[in-house]
């Protein structure tokens, strides 16, 4: 059974730091693209990053320009795992954070519906 279950969510202040964890099992890593995606009380869900599949793609990344120099994607394949790093927060960037996998490709613009897999989000409040 695939599953995704993130981690590492929690209160930080404005210009603070976390890193957010997606274990995966039930598949292999290596033939999937992983994003991480988030949702703001009464907004839609949003792409913020992925990382496409070391096996065909090389793992190329992608950002939104909101994010593009604060936050880092990476992965582990040994480890089935996924991580984002989280720099310089913004209270804007306050949201339930959710990893998800997509069959080797990222989405073109990190769209939602590209995605194929999700985890349950975990939530990141960022506050003085």
């Amino acid at each position: 059974q695939l599953q995704l279950v993130e981690s590492g969510g929690g209160l930080v202040q404005p210009g603070g730091s976390l890193r957010l964890s997606c274990a995966v099992s039930g598949f292999t890593l290596d033939y999937y693209a992983i994003g991480w995606f988030r949702q703001a009380p009464g907004k839609e869900r949003e792409g913020v990053s992925c990382i496409s599949s070391s096996s065909h793609s090389g793992g190329g990344t992608k950002y939104a320009d909101s994010v593009k120099g604060r936050f880092t994607i990476s992965r582990d394949n040994a480890e089935k795992m996924a991580y984002l790093h989280l720099n310089s927060l913004k209270p804007e960037d306050t949201a339930v954070y959710y990893c998800a996998a997509a069959y080797l490709y990222c989405p073109g613009d990190l769209e939602v519906d590209g995605m194929d897999y999700w985890g349950k989000g975990t939530l990141v409040t960022v506050s003085p």
